[in-house]
């Protein structure tokens, strides 16, 4: 492909937009738009930037298309999520209080039902680190018989072990 000729206002904004961007593939791309105008093949670019030529080929066709704006990160596709903002800060009161199911838990509040993939997802957005409940009986027990059959196993350890030491 020949060299694009950049003008000088597209030369800077392309280099303003590439020193002011907080995202790695922004940055990329406004660098592969300026290695461009200078005459680099794309596959000196991919080789450069760490990309393959297919990305620079795609760089290229949205600047093309949309200038800066093809440059940026698109919003995913997809609908829109159905965790509301009240959702959210339910979400938020829920993870600080003990509640053995989350998802179950924020549904039967919020009455909006999310798989839990979508509330471990949201957990990370909302800076929260996810780990998986440790499952216990305890509170689903009969605590007095739980008690009585420990006491009653400790009693028969005993006698075993007074049995083995008899043997002995």
């Amino acid at each position: 492909m020949a060299a694009w000729k950049l003008s000088d206002d597209e030369w800077d904004a392309l280099d303003e937009l590439r020193f002011s961007a907080n995202d790695v593939d922004v940055f990329r791309n406004a660098t592969v738009i300026l290695m461009t105008g200078v005459g680099r093949s794309k596959f000196d670019i991919a080789e450069d930037l760490g990309c393959s030529p297919a990305t620079v080929d795609n760089v290229r066709k949205r600047y093309r298309q949309r200038g800066l704006e093809g440059l940026q990160r698109r919003k995913s596709p997809g609908r829109p999520s159905r965790a509301t903002p009240e959702y959210r800060v339910a979400l938020r009161e829920a993870v600080q209080t003990p509640a053995n199911r989350l998802a179950k838990h924020l549904e039967k509040t919020t009455k909006i039902s999310l798989s839990d993939d979508r509330v471990r997802k949201l957990l990370v957005e909302e800076k929260f680190s996810f780990q998986r409940p440790k499952h216990t009986m305890k509170g689903k027990r009969d605590e007095a018989a739980y008690d009585r059959a420990r006491g009653e196993l400790k009693a028969l350890k005993k006698k075993r072990s007074a049995r083995m030491r008899a043997k002995l």
